[in-house]
């Protein structure tokens, strides 16, 4: 049944964050706009408490990259991924081109599998090669 007053139902921004799974916890919702790294319609928030809707503008500065996202719909519980990018529509500016990235970024993004850390099963083995001992 989709009514007017179903049209017009807000929810806390702490709760949509949940909920279109943009965090993980309600709790780092929580410190993200207490941080100040939200904007509500382009005012800044810091109040978790803030209702938002459908058709609210969120501006947000998160992973390291600028999110902007048009609330379709602000839910009503934590769904599947596929159901949560149905409660906003993304209108985020795309990633710079490689080229244009900082030195900083361009340095962390690219890295070659398997040129980090060993894995405990590959420091066991060398730790065997190491010390001679045959299983």
């Amino acid at each position: 049944m989709t009514g007017l007053g179903e049209s017009l139902r807000k929810e806390r921004l702490d709760r949509f964050l949940f909920f279109s799974r943009a965090v993980k916890s309600r709790t780092l919702a929580q410190k993200i706009i207490e941080s100040g790294a939200i904007r509500i319609n382009s005012e800044k928030t810091e109040r978790t408490d803030h209702k938002v809707g459908a058709g609210d503008v969120l501006t947000m500065s998160l992973h390291g990259r600028i999110l902007v996202w048009r609330i379709l719909d602000p839910g009503t519980r934590r769904g599947p991924a596929s159901e949560a990018q149905g409660l906003y529509e993304d209108m985020s500016p795309p990633m710079p081109p490689k080229g244009e990235r900082s030195a900083y970024d361009a340095a962390i993004a690219e890295r070659a599998p398997g040129s980090g850390r060993p894995t405990k099963k590959q420091r066991r083995e060398t730790d065997r090669l190491i010390d001679g001992d045959d299983d």
